[in-house]
């Protein structure tokens, strides 16, 4: 009886600890919506480790890039007239490494969250103070900085996943956004 007793306690103590140890472990399966980061000057840390650039990043943009999957998004997931979050999962970030201007504002050195009012012709772009928020359950726009209206343009390139980026342009750079054949430009200033 002492035996079988021990035995079984023996096999509780394994299955926990097994257990706990397959919890512990436990890898996330791949995020349908990959979370990816841009940079301007474009690919700024390889050219860094590269020793090829001597210019200071001036911003970086991390989001998650959902797929098309066959879904009408803009008017259809993206409801016109409604907040986005300019990705999937978290809220878009973008830093900025020195002051820049959007709209005719100067924008301090920082990390902000920005969302967007999509609409048929132009979509409002907003940048907040609020950082580190998933959706834009958190948003406030009394942590707003500024709206920026940017006109919705035709692509000449079809993305099945959302793709932003930074261009350059005669005044410092633009933010560009593009997914299935719709392009949105944010122009962002500096010295």
């Amino acid at each position: 009886m002492k035996r079988s007793g021990l035995i079984c306690f023996f096999f509780i103590l394994f299955f926990s600890v097994s257990r706990a140890q397959t919890s512990e472990d436990h890898v996330p399966a791949v995020d349908q919506s990959p979370m990816d980061m841009s940079y301007y000057p474009d690919n700024y840390p390889i050219l860094k480790v590269q020793d090829k650039t001597t210019i200071a990043p001036v911003a970086r943009i991390i989001y998650s890039r959902p797929h098309l999957n066959g879904r009408v998004i803009v008017g259809g997931l993206l409801q016109y007239g409604k907040l986005w979050r300019m990705g999937a999962n978290e809220a878009t970030e973008i830093e900025f490494f020195r002051e820049v201007s959007i709209s005719g504002k100067k924008i301090p050195k920082g990390r902000y969250t920005l969302y967007a009012i999509v609409n048929p012709d132009k979509w409002t772009i907003i940048l907040n103070k609020e950082t580190d928020s998933w959706g834009a359950f958190l948003y406030d726009e009394k942590k707003d900085i500024v709206h920026a209206d940017v006109p919705v343009q035709q692509s000449s390139e079809y993305a099945e996943a959302l793709s932003i980026t930074f261009e350059k342009s005669t005044t410092g750079c633009n933010l560009a956004l593009v997914w299935d054949k719709i392009k949105i430009s944010l122009p962002i200033a500096f010295k």
